[in-house]
């Protein structure tokens, strides 16, 4: 005799489906200082920006076999950290530039939307799902990231004494999957002051690259989603400005199996700490089947590794722009 089994459907949550591209394209990741230098520095920067987006198209179309790939841009306009002038001054800026250049900015994103977006703790909720590498040899002496806001890629230099008191000479770090010689990196995350929080800039791009491969879920929903913007003023207050709207009607989806990021080389650590991050992140489980079963069905498979989907050209940036020290 067979039994029958009753489940409750909340006890099995679905993961949500989102649309996706085949490569979200970035036009841009700029600080609030970038902006103040005045529109000619946007011009030189999406003037660049130019020469590399046509060879990351045909890269795309070269993955796909020859077919046209659906392909959108982005921009993120960094709202977090500084808040300089306001939407209704800035965005028409950038986007009369990016047109100049000949390209067209399908989204637009608040870097504070990678924080907090629809009253959803976005960075909390990612970093909840960081799961540290243990070193080879370690001892459970370091405390969890979740404590200290410090995430490496291996075993940090010990202390002048070991677990046991005795005093010890000096020992290099090393890297958890070295190859031939180790290449250390030690992120932080986050910093506090006065009780509050600040995330720190790899930590958001790294939300942001996980919405941008549709891999970002809470309780199996999308969250930074885009929402149309019908053309009307951009308000006067970023708050106001939703976290991700969709400027062109007509655009590939805003997520995709592969990132491309176009971005002044002062970023290059930046980036590299990005990566760092996304290795070590439990994506939703649901989310990544998805992608692995949708991207298999059209012939475009996609690396294993999360961080492997991200793509990077760092340009160099002309004399008198804004350095890596004053950003």
């Amino acid at each position: 005799m067979t039994e029958a089994v009753f489940r409750e459907t909340t006890a099995e949550p679905r993961t949500q489906s989102v649309p996706l591209a085949h490569l979200s394209l970035e036009l841009g990741h700029l600080y609030m200082e970038d902006f103040e230098a005045g529109p000619e520095r946007l011009r030189e920067h999406f003037a660049e920006v130019r020469v590399w987006v046509d060879a990351a198209r045909a890269a795309a179309a070269r993955r796909t076999g020859g077919k046209r790939p659906r392909i959108s841009t982005c921009f993120l306009i960094d709202d977090y950290f500084t808040r300089f002038s306001t939407p209704a001054e800035l965005v028409p800026v950038v986007l009369e530039e990016a047109e100049r250049a000949g390209l067209v900015i399908d989204y637009l994103a608040r870097e504070s939307g990678c924080a907090v977006a629809d009253k959803i703790e976005l960075a909390e909720a990612v970093m909840h799902r960081l799961v540290e590498s243990p070193p080879p040899g370690s001892h459970g002496s370091r405390p969890p990231v979740s404590q200290t806001g410090w995430l490496a890629n291996g075993q940090r230099s010990p202390g002048s004494r070991s677990a046991m008191g005795e005093i010890t000479g000096w020992q290099p770090p090393q890297e958890t999957a070295a190859r031939n010689h180790s290449v250390f990196m030690d992120v932080e995350l986050w910093s506090e002051k006065d009780g509050q929080r600040l995330w720190s800039c790899p930590f958001l791009a790294a939300v942001w690259q996980l919405a941008r491969l549709g891999l970002l879920r809470h309780l199996g929903e999308p969250v930074l989603v885009p929402r149309p913007w019908n053309g009307r003023d951009f308000p006067h207050e970023w708050d106001r400005l939703p976290p991700l709207i969709q400027l062109n009607p007509t655009a590939a989806p805003f997520s995709a199996y592969r990132t491309c990021t176009l971005m002044p080389n002062r970023f290059l650590a930046v980036e590299d700490a990005v990566r760092l991050v996304l290795d070590q992140i439990d994506v939703d489980s649901g989310a990544l089947k998805q992608v692995a079963e949708r991207s298999a069905r059209e012939g475009a498979a996609v690396p294993e590794a999360v961080a492997q989907r991200a793509t990077y050209v760092f340009y160099e940036e002309p004399a008198g722009a804004v350095t890596a020290e004053e950003s």
